[in-house]
């Protein structure tokens, strides 16, 4: 049976005696590790798998501020989603769900068109018994002027690639002209000090350093580069204990980082950024990492409930408070977090705990039995400082508390939740095979990248 066949919608009597179809949107940290399925149920044909993406590979979310900062090598991390499902027993169809018919049990694609405008597949509709939403989240700007025009956000692969470039570029720029560097120039102005805005500082500051050192001899980073973190709350890493922030505050201090708290944004313009109290900060490069939001599709999509940022309302199952047969999880998923009464943490340790537990659930429910509630263990939380240090707590089971870790002990535990992201797809061999090949390959390249 050929593609456009095994995907059109199918009739009731026809979905009564057919192989049931389970479409997983979104190939993130959950959505690929769920798919995985294929290898119990598709490759046993008791279930049809489809992972439906935008992207054509996958490359795992918290590592894209070294992408950016070019301490790694992005087409050494990358997974292409065809070569996966043809892995692991499950169908890759490309595409950006733009919508959904709950009432003919289809998700709506748009058509994939090409650079030059040559549309590669068609607008289409992917029949479903069972639909999994794990479309993660984009940046939220909070309608913040120019953030559109003049910033870049690090929510895809592609993003982090093109700031790269632009930095690679403006060192470049700064090596060949005559004329002394204007103000703002290489400047890098970095709006959000969660995660992702104090990882990005601190390894920032160790590729621009080596960057500088091939051959660009006429800028002194410690005099010409200045990197600018700006937090709207009166500490960074707001979401995070205090004592990680502070320990985080101090090594970026030491690095010579200029930290802004309790700084809201008010514009981002071609020159840098105006902060609400009438403050400029110049910076030739700005990237925006200030808060989240589900994409705006899914905004109450087809009468299923969602917040006020766009997140699928799920009760403690992951299923949709509307309708059984639709989950959701990761970062566009709203569930309930009964121990803190607060809702799960878009974090990539929710996502995988998600998936791993619908794995169980949805063979389950395939046959007929009930389907179990979720409930988000949190394990801690790390925040990589580069080469520098790592931070962060673990949970600590038995005596019910967190622990403070930082160095190498931190380093490792931080290493070691991309290893069981990689376990989840590819098993220990494949991942001993690859870990032992990048590490040969940074002993003979830069360490840096440099285009």
């Amino acid at each position: 049976m050929d593609a456009a066949m095994r995907d059109r919608p199918r009739s009731e009597a026809d979905r009564e005696n057919a192989v049931p179809r389970i479409v997983v949107v979104g190939g993130g940290a959950g959505g690929l590790e769920l798919a995985m399925l294929g290898d119990k149920l598709g490759r046993r044909g008791k279930a049809e798998i489809t992972l439906i993406d935008k992207s054509r590979a996958h490359l795992w979310k918290p590592l894209l501020h070294e992408i950016a900062a070019g301490s790694m090598d992005l087409g050494h991390h990358e997974l292409d989603y065809l070569a996966q499902a043809h892995w692991h027993h499950f169908n890759y169809r490309a595409g950006e769900m733009i919508g959904l018919n709950r009432s003919r049990r289809e998700v709506l694609v748009a058509p994939v068109i090409e650079e030059k405008g040559i549309e590669v597949t068609p607008a289409r509709g992917y029949s479903y018994d069972i639909l999994v939403v794990a479309v993660g989240s984009s940046t939220n700007d909070f309608g913040t002027p120019g953030v559109e025009d003049y910033a870049i956000s690090l929510e895809t692969p592609d993003e982090a690639a093109r700031f790269h470039r632009r930095l690679v570029n403006a060192c470049l720029r700064a090596q060949n002209q005559n004329e002394p560097l204007r103000p703002g120039q290489l400047q890098v102005a970095i709006v959000g000090a969660g995660a992702t805005g104090v990882e990005l500082a601190a390894e920032l500051h160790k590729t621009t350093r080596e960057l500088v050192a091939f051959g660009l001899d006429r800028i002194d980073p410690d005099r010409d580069i200045t990197l600018h973190l700006i937090e709207a709350a009166d500490r960074i890493l707001p979401a995070l204990p205090a004592r990680i922030a502070k320990s985080a505050t101090d090594l970026l201090g030491s690095l010579g980082v200029k930290v802004y708290t309790s700084a809201r944004v008010a514009a981002v313009t071609s020159n840098g950024i105006k902060l609400a109290d009438g403050t400029s900060i110049n910076a030739e490069l700005v990237v925006w990492a200030a808060g989240v939001k589900a994409p705006n599709f899914l905004h109450n999509i087809d009468g299923l409930e969602t917040n006020a940022i766009n997140q699928l309302v799920v009760r403690q199952t992951l299923q949709t408070t509307c309708d059984d047969d639709i989950f959701a999880i990761g970062d566009c998923a709203a569930c309930s977090w009964p121990e803190r009464k607060t809702l799960v943490p878009p974090r990539a340790q929710a996502a995988h705990q998600q998936a791993t537990h619908l794995a169980k659930q949805l063979p389950r429910k395939l046959g007929g039995q009930p389907v179990q509630p979720w409930y988000y263990r949190d394990f801690g939380s790390l925040v990589s400082l580069g080469e520098y240090s790592t931070v962060g707590s673990l949970m600590g089971k038995l005596v019910g508390r967190s622990f403070f870790i930082e160095g190498y002990f931190a380093r490792l535990m931080y290493v070691s939740l991309y290893k069981m992201h990689e376990y989840a797809l590819h098993g220990f061999i494949k991942v001993a095979l690859d870990t032992l090949v990048r590490l040969i390959n940074r002993r003979t390249e830069p360490q840096v990248k440099l285009h």
